[in-house]
């Protein structure tokens, strides 16, 4: 399609901002709010007393004025798609340092609740004002209840399915619980070569009712500030696993300091209401507290998600999980839990780590039900890291 020269050069005019943009095109009516709504965030160093309706360079700013940034918070939402306003938001905390505005009720009854924001209330948890509480955990909650209706069934089907398989039994029930593949495999000597076919004399199904508690899984959340968006994924789903009965679910969030949140599980909102994002990073000193809570090691999935910057003793770490990983439990580290894209990490670690047998790797929100039910079966998490991507490969 071929469009308009004057359409051409708005775009333009709203994209670069300015009167000297070399366009020559005015703004008036909703694009001046809208060049203003941009130029407040992204021109912000620029002369305090532009205005684009005049043709002047845009960039009036948002300071730390609340009511500024109230009617800013509007037109954002009132010219732009959700998305993006979720993107314009997370920039204007980061590059103009709004998070003190947020502390204020009216703000937060006025943002557009996402993951990012959810990190950046719980990083603020413990200095928010008593009447702006409530607010916060409603915002908290919109996005853990949006997160579950997106996740939570997604997860349950494909951990459920994967305890079936994982369950083995030689008296399959019914014929759609007949393992083909093990049946032939085991039945082999039983081939009649002028029949071309094999005679199953043992079968091997899957055990459909699971009654027993299959799977023990214990998540341990690091909580430093970059892992704000994981940690938020993370706790949603430590609540949605632990709904499913055959598993045993513990939630553990470490900074320099450990706190088991498993009590928590049945509200994610507390769940993560009981974290500290910010602060120093012992992952031995939570790996050691994670060490007590296995009885059963063979049964065991231990989901560590951390950047792998440890603050602690780095020795002590990589032999405790190398005693675990030889007691048979099966340890992942997550380097991130989100859809931020490739994280930031302590490769050393990472490749320490991939030399006890641990694979590193990011994982993103809709993958994670696939992965956990690969590690319930058993199956080769590194490969699976490799075939799933965004984030590295195993390292």
């Amino acid at each position: 399609m071929t469009m308009d020269p004057e359409e051409r050069m708005r775009r333009w005019r709203l994209i670069l901002g300015g009167a000297d943009d070399g366009t020559g095109t005015s703004l008036g009516g909703d694009d001046a709010r809208i060049d203003d709504a941009l130029g407040a965030l992204y021109d912000s160093d620029a002369d305090q007393s532009s205005s684009s309706q005049t043709g002047r360079q845009r960039g009036s700013g948002l300071a730390a004025s609340a009511p500024r940034v109230a009617r800013w918070l509007g037109d954002i939402r009132t010219f732009f798609p959700v998305s993006v306003v979720q993107v314009m938001q997370k920039d204007a905390i980061e590059r103009l340092g709004l998070t003190r505005l947020l502390l204020e009720p009216e703000m937060l009854d006025a943002v557009e609740p996402d993951v990012h924001l959810v990190g950046t209330l719980l990083a603020l948890s413990r200095v928010i004002p008593e009447q702006a509480r409530e607010s916060a955990r409603a915002v908290v909650r919109t996005v853990t209840k949006d997160l579950e209706r997106r996740l939570a069934q997604r997860t349950r089907s494909a951990v459920a399915g994967a305890l079936n398989r994982a369950s083995r039994t030689s008296r399959p029930r019914r014929q759609a619980d007949i393992d083909w593949d093990r049946t032939i495999r085991a039945n082999l000597r039983n081939y009649l070569p002028r029949q071309r076919t094999i005679v199953p004399e043992r079968l091997i199904g899957y055990a459909r009712k699971q009654q027993a508690v299959a799977r023990d899984v214990i998540i341990c959340l690091d909580q430093s500030g970059s892992m704000a968006s994981s940690v938020v994924y993370a706790g949603v789903f430590g609540a949605v696993l632990a709904s499913i009965r055959s598993l045993r679910m513990s939630v553990v969030a470490f900074d320099t300091s450990v706190v088991d949140l498993t009590d928590h599980l049945s509200d994610p909102v507390d769940v993560l209401f009981g974290t500290q994002i910010g602060g120093g990073t012992d992952i031995n000193r939570a790996v050691a507290y994670c060490q007590q809570l296995i009885t059963r090691p063979a049964s065991t999935i231990f989901v560590l998600v951390s950047d792998l910057y440890e603050g602690g003793d780095r020795d002590e770490m990589l032999h405790r999980i190398g005693d675990m990983t030889a007691a048979g439990t099966q340890v992942i580290a997550l380097l991130a839990l989100s859809d931020d894209g490739a994280p930031s990490y302590d490769h050393d670690n990472a490749a320490a780590l991939a030399g006890l047998g641990v694979p590193a790797f990011a994982c993103t929100p809709d993958s994670f039900p696939d992965l956990m039910a690969a590690a319930i079966e058993r199956r080769d998490i590194a490969g699976w890291a490799y075939r799933h991507p965004p984030g590295p490969p195993a390292a």
